[in-house]
């Protein structure tokens, strides 16, 4: 039993850090994809490509955020059941689905809709819609591979797809921009097309690989169990419909609520004394570059999230009841080993990071209150993994929509104070991540049990302490001998994450044995801590 689950923590642990490494590698050629494309198309040719982007957003969210999450639980039940045919064949049915969904939302309808009023960018809308059909498949071949807990291969899907999507962007871009704006930003959409095709080519090696080993351990020949030959197609349909379905309006509720944000925050801030122009500025600093550091800053919590969710599940279908409480202790007792050091960087250099990254030292009180949201946040993306595998992806939607409304209460409040002004509205960022998050531990509490662990929480937050004391240290001592903000901020992160590491391993809020499942990164800091006498 305790081999089974070691195996289980290393193997989602595993899947964690591959996806933590690929989304920060996906990030990084985002990044500096649009430093190109905004220097090609500039200012007008960007609004062309970004208003055809509107409508497929939507399109995709509907036909594809859900079922990654829904065919990675059905496949990973199966898979634990040892019902391979049934796993083999939840996929073909969800190909068939998405290959439906995918015509629907690709098709020549929704371009005839013509929401758009600048013409010139009609050709970029169609040469969109293909995408959306490619993406569907991409989504479900993704979550059966996620099924099988095989984190490689969208790992490495996602890192093709993005490097063909920028190189398409920029050469097209170039090419066709002697023929016009309307003719280049059309050439800058079809990198969209160009990366899912890759991506899915991709994706069918692994699936080929993945049918040779299946061949090998379980026999060319794979006979339906007894539950599989009595289920139907339409019963399958259905459950993929019931657990995706939530998923996918949960992630509608993203943009809905940052619409709300542009709706009520800078109009009460104009309430707080702000004129409109200062208004702007400030949400700028918030929604531009405190929410995408944010977000920077859980890319392991986010992976973890998604690497957990077939762990549970198969866990769940084997009635391992013990394994499911421990795995969901690992996840949320890393989720705090992790985003604790994050929020103390971000809270105690918000100016000197503003002023470093964005060259905007006025986004420090923004950064700063922001910096709450990613303890809460890294929360909220575990607890929603552990529910999704748990089965019950209706509770965390219902939990976003009732943090929402908190949100919008918050900021129509906290944000017209102008004690608090855009720092009221990065509070209600961070209480729109805590109530869902504080709702989902609720259920898991109901569900399995668990409770998080106070004395271990305690000893993170006293090892975050002291780190936070030599962060601020560090980074005052140096920038008063040298004024040199960048070797003072990095510096002070760098000494800081160290003294973290040495401080949660002396305290104990961070097991030897959890740090030792943390591929390749949690073995060197033992082996570190172990010879210099902290850990025996």
């Amino acid at each position: 039993m305790a081999e089974t689950k070691s195996t289980g923590s290393e193997k989602f642990l595993k899947g964690t850090l591959i996806l933590t490494v690929s989304s920060f590698v996906v990030k990084v050629i985002g990044s500096l994809n649009w430093i190109f494309v905004s220097r090609i198309l500039g200012g007008e040719g960007i609004g062309l490509y970004q208003m055809a982007f509107p409508i497929y957003f939507f399109a995709m969210t509907v036909s594809q955020a859900g079922v990654p999450v829904a065919i990675s639980i059905i496949t990973a039940e199966r898979v634990a059941l040892n019902d391979i045919f049934g796993a083999k064949r939840v996929f073909r049915i969800s190909m068939a689905l998405m290959l439906f969904t995918g015509i629907i939302f690709s098709a020549s309808w929704l371009i005839e809709w013509q929401f758009i009023r600048d013409a010139r960018a009609y050709m970029s809308v169609v040469v969109l819609a293909p995408t959306v059909f490619f993406v569907t498949f991409l989504a479900a071949s993704r979550g059966y591979l996620q099924g099988w807990q095989r984190m490689t291969p969208t790992a490495v899907s996602q890192i093709v797809e993005q490097i063909f999507r920028v190189i398409t962007m920029i050469v097209l871009a170039d090419l066709l921009l002697p023929w016009g704006l309307d003719y280049a930003a059309a050439g800058a959409s079809l990198g969209a097309l160009a990366g899912a095709v890759t991506g899915l080519i991709v994706l069918v090696y692994f699936h080929i690989k993945l049918n040779k080993e299946i061949e090998i351990k379980y026999g060319a020949n794979l006979q339906p169990t007894a539950q599989s030959a009595s289920e139907s197609t339409i019963s399958i349909i259905k459950r993929i419909f019931v657990l995706a379905l939530p998923v996918s309006a949960a992630s509608i509720m993203l943009p809905v609520v940052s619409n709300l944000d542009l709706m009520i925050v800078p109009q009460r801030l104009e309430v707080a004394g702000y004129s409109v122009r200062q208004a702007t500025e400030l949400f700028g600093y918030l929604n531009g570059m405190a929410v995408p550091l944010i977000n920077l800053a859980t890319i392991l919590t986010a992976s973890l999230a998604v690497s957990i969710v077939p762990a549970i599940s198969e866990a769940r279908a084997l009635k391992q009841t013990d394994r499911i409480y421990n795995q969901t202790a690992a996840a949320v007792r890393i989720s705090n080993f992790v985003c604790f050091p994050a929020f103390v960087v971000v809270f105690f250099l918000a100016t000197p990071i503003s002023s470093l990254i964005y060259n905007a030292p006025g986004a420090g009180p923004a950064v700063m209150i922001s910096a709450v949201s990613i303890i809460l946040l890294g929360l909220h993306q575990v607890s929603t993994g552990v529910l999704q595998g748990l089965g019950h992806t209706t509770i965390p939607m219902v939990n976003m929509i009732l943090a929402a409304a908190a949100k919008v209460f918050l900021n129509w409040h906290l944000t017209a104070l102008p004690a608090f002004g855009i720092m009221g509205a990065a509070w209600a960022t961070a209480a729109d991540m805590g109530v869902a998050a504080f709702i989902n531990l609720y259920f898991i509490h109901k569900y399995i049990g668990y409770k998080m662990e106070l004395g271990q929480l305690f000893k993170t937050i006293c090892a975050a302490g002291v780190m936070a004391v030599v962060v601020k240290f560090f980074y005052d001592l140096t920038m008063a001998e040298w004024h040199i903000e960048v070797i003072s901020t990095f510096g002070a992160v760098f000494v800081g994450c160290a003294v973290y590491i040495a401080a949660v391993a002396l305290f104990g809020g961070m097991r030897k044995e959890d740090m030792q499942q943390i591929p390749m990164i949690g073995r060197i800091a033992v082996k570190i801590l172990s010879k210099i006498g902290i850990f025996k």
